[in-house]
């Protein structure tokens, strides 16, 4: 993901600062997710509360930055059963604070104009989704880390600090000390991109997959289990291909823990994990 942005910044110190920044906005990145899945997460704006440690040599000024980084992050998932035709959509949006840390080098163009370049990387941590359908159908556990990097060019106005009072003196009194070219407070803007580090997501579902009576044909009974249980091959209305498994309106008699009912249809599906099978087509 790489990305435009801009914003502002100000500071003070001597050789040092302490700035704040307001300067960022992230469409959403898209992950990499299983079939029925889709994931999203973004991350809507952040700033930095940070401290500068640097050397100056002449009108340059080379220097590592480190500190507080906040932001809000979004993620949004959306898991599908195309079987069941039923879905979960769900979405979570927080502040987060983390931690931020770069380099950069100054250049004072004129006393009191200096010009930046800078790289800076940001974790906002991890923010985390879990939610689940009505009647458990379909269950999903999210993860997403906000983590991005940045480089910027900047502009920024000097308000160097006051210089020494004249005073008199003796002729033969040494001169006070000059102040340093880079004392004072400033504030300004910059520009540039950024890009972000792969956002991770795992998924957790339920495997319930639609075995109600009423959505298969040509139904054939193979043998049964020593519960009781049948297997059976069969063809979904809408498909040819042939499947072996286990009639929902069955299961719910012996194993009723494992049979969930979608809520809006009322059609039956069968978490095949709690029965200790998985379906399968007849050539497997």
């Amino acid at each position: 993901m790489a990305e435009w942005f801009g914003g502002v910044r100000g500071g003070s110190g001597y050789r040092g600062d302490g700035p704040q920044e307001y300067d960022e906005h992230y469409p959403a990145e898209h992950l990499h997710s299983p079939p029925t899945a889709s994931t999203s997460s973004s991350i809507d704006w952040y700033g930095t509360v940070r401290g500068r440690l640097g050397w100056a040599t002449g009108p340059v000024m080379f220097y590592g930055t480190g500190g507080l980084a906040y932001g809000r992050t979004n993620v949004n998932s959306t898991l599908t059963d195309n079987i069941l035709l039923t879905s979960l959509n769900s979405q979570s949006s927080s502040e987060k604070a983390g931690w931020v840390a770069g380099f950069g080098v100054e250049y004072l163009l004129r006393p009191n104009l200096i010009v930046n370049l800078g790289y800076q990387y940001v974790d906002l941590g991890t923010t985390s989704l879990v939610a689940s359908s009505p009647g458990g159908v379909l269950n999903q556990s999210v993860n997403a880390r906000g983590q991005f990097q940045e480089v910027s060019v900047g502009l920024s106005w000097l308000f160097p600090a006051a210089g020494p009072v004249a005073v008199d003196r003796p002729k033969y009194a040494k001169a006070p000390a000059a102040v340093a070219p880079w004392s004072g407070f400033y504030a300004g803007g910059h520009a540039g991109g950024a890009w972000g580090n792969s956002t991770s997501a795992s998924y957790s579902d339920t495997a319930i997959f639609v075995s109600d009576v009423r959505f298969k044909r040509d139904i054939t009974l193979l043998g049964r289990r020593d519960d009781g249980l049948g297997i059976y091959s069969y063809r979904y209305l809408w498909s040819e291909t042939v499947y072996v498994g286990a009639m929902a309106q069955e299961v719910a008699l012996i194993h009723p823990d494992a049979v969930a009912r979608d809520p809006l249809t009322g059609y039956l599906g069968v978490d095949y994990a709690r029965l200790g099978l998985r379906p399968v087509t007849q050539e497997e």
